[in-house]
C-alpha cells in the first residue's frame, strides 16, 4: 500500500471501465491432406502449419495427393488463412484412413487430424472450419466431428461412396451432432494437364466458400445459395426445382444433406446440421453463432480471471457484453441478446469460493429456408372500372 504521507502530486491511474471485446477469427480453415510429392520441409508430416498466402502453398503441394487439388479448390473462391496438416499416403485405403485419424503418442505428441487440435499452441491459429477433402471415410468423418466439438469448429464432410440420395441419406444417420454437415454428391472440373473431367471434392469448396462468406458477409449467411467459382458441372445428377418439394435436392435437404445444384451457377443447397430438426441448432449458422459467441465472450475475459471480484468490475463484464451484444445487433448478426447478474446464482457461498456467474442470451438469426407467397385472385379491383376509364 503506497504511504499515506506526501508532500507533492501523485498520480494513481484508474483502469476500470467497459473494455471492447473483438471478435474471433471465424475464417480459419484446418485441412488434413496427403501429399506424397509435396515439399517436406515446408510441409512436415504431422504437423499444423499455418499458411497466409494460398499461392505459396500451392507451388510447394506437389501434383499428386489430395493437397493440391483442396488448395487449388480453395483458392478459387479465396485465399484465406489455414492450418494444414499433411499425412503420409498409405498403401491403401485404410493405412490411410488410420494415418488421417492420427494417434496420441506416448510423449503427448498429436498426429493426423488430432495435430489440429496443437495448432493455436504450434502456429498461434485456431481452425473453425474444417474438411478432409476426398479422404473423408466414415471413420475419418466420425473423428474430424469430434475434433470440431473439441475445437469449437465446424466440419463438413463428403456422403462418402453414396452413389445416390437414398444411400447419402443413410450416411447421414451416422451422425446427430451439431457441428457437421454432410454434402452429396460432389463437383467436377476439367483438368488441363489430363485433358479429362475430374470429380471435385465439394467439401473443398464448401470450406473455402465458407471462409469467403465470413469475411464478405458474415458467419450468421450459411453456404447456402452462394454461387461456388471454378467448377464445370456435379458427379451425379440432382434433381431440382425451386417450386417444387417433391425432387431429389427435396428428399436430400429435408434428411439433413446439402446438396449441389445448378441455377446460374453452381451452388450448394441446404443449410442443415445433423443435429436433427428438435434439436436448437438445426442450421449450420445457428451453430456458428453459438461457438463464435462462445469463443468471443470467453477470449474477451482473460483479464477477468484473477481479478478483483468487486461490483465495479462485474458492471465493468456486464456492460461489455451488452454492448457486444448491441453491436452484433445492430449489425445484423444477432435479432437480439442481453447480459446480467442472476443473484440466485451468486449467492454469498459461490462468490466466497472465488465462482462468479454471468448470464446472457441471445437470438441467432435464421435463414429464410421455406419462403412461401400466398396468392390470390380477386375482383375488387374491377369494383372502380368505370371511374378509371372515365378519367383516361
Amino acid at each position: 500500500m503506497p504511504a499515506d504521507y506526501h508532500h507533492g502530486v501523485r498520480v494513481i491511474e484508474l483502469d476500470g471501465g467497459t473494455r471492447p471485446i473483438r471478435t474471433i477469427n471465424t475464417g480459419i480453415i484446418g485441412l488434413v491432406c496427403t501429399g506424397p510429392a509435396a515439399d517436406a520441409d515446408f510441409y512436415p508430416l504431422n504437423q499444423p502449419i499455418l499458411v497466409t498466402d494460398i499461392y505459396t502453398a500451392l507451388a510447394k503441394a506437389g501434383e499428386t495427393g489430395t493437397l493440391p487439388f483442396a488448395l487449388d479448390a480453395i483458392r478459387d473462391q479465396t485465399n484465406p488463412a489455414m492450418v494444414i496438416v499433411r499425412v503420409e499416403e498409405g498403401a491403401d485405403e485404410a493405412e490411410t484412413t488410420a494415418n488421417i485419424v492420427g494417434t496420441v503418442e506416448a510423449d503427448g505428441t498429436r498426429t493426423g487430424m488430432k495435430a489440429l487440435t496443437m495448432a493455436k499452441a504450434k502456429v498461434g491459429a485456431q481452425p473453425r472450419i474444417l474438411a478432409v477433402p476426398g479422404l473423408d471415410t466414415l471413420p475419418v468423418a466420425t473423428e474430424l466431428v469430434s475434433i470440431a466439438q473439441e475445437l469449437r469448429a465446424f466440419a463438413y464432410v463428403s456422403a462418402y461412396g453414396a452413389t445416390n440420395k437414398e444411400e447419402a441419406k443413410a450416411y447421414r444417420d451416422n451422425f446427430g451432432q451439431r457441428e457437421i454437415m454432410v454434402i452429396w454428391p460432389d463437383f467436377q472440373k476439367f483438368n488441363t494437364v489430363t485433358q479429362v473431367t475430374d470429380t471435385a471434392f465439394a467439401t473443398a469448396r464448401a470450406v473455402g466458400l465458407r471462409a469467403k462468406i465470413d469475411e464478405q458477409i458474415g458467419w450468421h449467411k450459411t453456404l447456402s445459395n452462394v454461387k461456388v467459382n471454378g467448377v464445370t458441372g456435379i458427379s451425379h445428377d440432382v434433381f431440382w426445382d425451386l417450386q417444387n418439394p417433391a425432387t431429389d435436392a427435396g428428399y436430400l435437404n429435408e434428411n439433413d444433406v446439402t446438396t449441389l445444384i445448378r441455377e446460374d451457377g453452381f451452388r450448394f443447397w441446404g443449410s442443415r446440421t445433423c443435429a436433427g430438426p428438435a434439436s436448437l441448432y438445426p442450421f449450420e449458422n445457428y451453430t456458428r453463432t453459438a461457438q463464435v459467441l462462445a469463443d468471443t465472450m470467453a477470449e474477451a475475459h482473460m483479464w477477468v480471471v484473477d481479478g478483483v471480484m468487486s461490483p465495479a468490475n462485474v458492471k465493468d463484464v456486464i456492460e461489455g457484453v451488452n454492448a457486444k451484444l448491441r453491436t452484433l445487433t445492430t449489425q445484423g448478426y444477432l435479432l437480439g441478446g442481453e447480459c446480467w447478474f442472476d443473484d440466485q446464482l451468486n449467492v454469498p457461498t459461490e462468490l466466497k469460493a472465488g465462482k462468479l456467474y454471468i448470464d446472457y442470451d441471445y437470438t441467432p438469426v435464421p435463414p429464410i429456408e421455406n419462403l412461401q407467397f400466398q396468392q390470390r385472385i380477386t375482383d375488387r379491383y374491377l369494383l372502380d372500372f368505370a371511374a378509371l376509364v372515365a378519367a383516361a
